[in-house]
């Protein structure tokens, strides 16, 4: 049921945080030949094995449009239940529901999606069926949602520590594609409202060249209730190290919602910049698409990770970049102890604009 004109922390909800027990995944069959190519056969694959990465521990969802679901229930046959639901995209991050809990039962917040930007700088031209997928999927599985699509809003751009204190970039949520008749003061207030949080963390940046206008999940998130990992550079040549230590400056005079100061670890991103490669190009873009080409930078980050029941999946992106791999799950083993740290080959996500943070949605545990 689509609940309209009501409060979710009136109601006594909030956004649990990620690292919290889950019921389960969504994620979104991966077909879009200007995300993922012509043949998008190596994006499938990156799916299939975040999926088999999850399924031991929590539910695994899919959408797929008609098409192709009978490809996808096949290629997820035993570890996924996938649901006919059409989508523009495979971003389950920012176009699946936002679930809220009160301890006891599960609600979904349905967002307006207007492709990152709308008509002002959005990626694509048409955004329709994205736009639906929050309540058809919590329709499908039998939740209520909330309606606030008078606010535009992704997965993405938040994370939170599920103790009142909420992360977000100026660069994204201030974005004049977005809600651009909102002071910033009036889009706390509606986070606050929405997500039972009581106060926001704003960073002034995300990843470079991140086209969702840098989204905070590519470049910090909690891992635990007062401690952060940030996406990090040490290479003054790198034009993420200003927009990192932006951050880094913001978070040394921060505290959270109880009062704690942030404690932030380093993560360090990519040593060797991942750009787009004339192999790359396997892409057929709809007219209003925003292209790939050749020599773009990737906005490639460590920090898109996704916490699972007991596990981390962490991007690999091989290659010259293979001691950069190692040492991003060297660093998350030490933070992380209590997970089995999972790398997953996520060049091929990469290629589509995100990571595997952006392709999944976590559906908190309820009883």
């Amino acid at each position: 049921m689509l609940i309209n004109n009501a409060n979710p922390t009136v109601d006594g909800f909030h956004m649990p945080a990620e690292y919290e027990k889950h019921h389960g995944t969504l994620l979104i069959w991966p077909t879009r030949p200007g995300s993922w190519g012509k043949n998008p056969v190596a994006a499938q694959k990156a799916f299939i094995e975040i999926a088999k990465a999850l399924s031991p521990n929590e539910k695994v969802y899919f959408l797929s449009d008609a098409e192709h679901i009978s490809d996808a229930r096949k290629a997820l046959y035993g570890i996924a239940e996938v649901y006919e639901i059409p989508t523009d995209d495979s971003w389950a991050r920012d176009v699946g529901p936002t679930f809220v809990s009160n301890g006891r039962n599960l609600r979904g917040i349905n967002w307006k999606f207007n492709a990152w930007g709308g008509n002002y700088d959005g990626l694509y031209a048409h955004w329709e069926k994205d736009d639906k997928a929050a309540v058809s999927f919590c329709d499908a599985i039998g939740k209520d949602c909330y309606d606030l699509k008078d606010f535009v809003l992704e997965g993405g751009s938040i994370h939170t520590d599920g103790e009142g204190t909420l992360l977000v970039t100026e660069a994204c949520l201030l974005s004049k594609g977005r809600n651009p008749s909102l002071s910033k003061d009036q889009i706390e207030a509606r986070l606050k409202d929405a997500l039972g949080i009581s106060k926001v963390l704003w960073l002034p940046r995300g990843i470079y060249n991140d086209e969702t206008n840098e989204h905070v999940d590519n470049v910090c998130c909690f891992i635990a209730p007062g401690e952060v990992v940030l996406a990090w550079t040490d290479n003054k040549d790198d034009p993420q190290y200003e927009l990192s230590h932006a951050d880094l400056e913001y978070l040394k005079n921060a505290t959270d919602a109880k009062g704690r100061r942030i404690k932030v670890h380093k993560l360090p991103i990519p040593d060797v910049p991942i750009c787009i490669e004339e192999s790359d190009l396997n892409f057929e873009f709809e007219d209003g698409e925003d292209i790939r080409e050749v020599g773009e930078r990737l906005a490639a980050s460590y920090v898109n990770f996704y916490f699972a029941n007991d596990i981390l999946l962490l991007p690999q992106f091989g290659g010259v970049n293979c001691s950069s791999d190692e040492r991003a799950y060297s660093i998350m083993s030490k933070l992380c102890p209590e997970r089995k740290i999972i790398g997953i080959d996520s060049k091929a996500i990469l290629l589509g604009g995100g990571n595997i943070h952006c392709i999944t949605q976590q559906i908190p545990y309820y009883s």
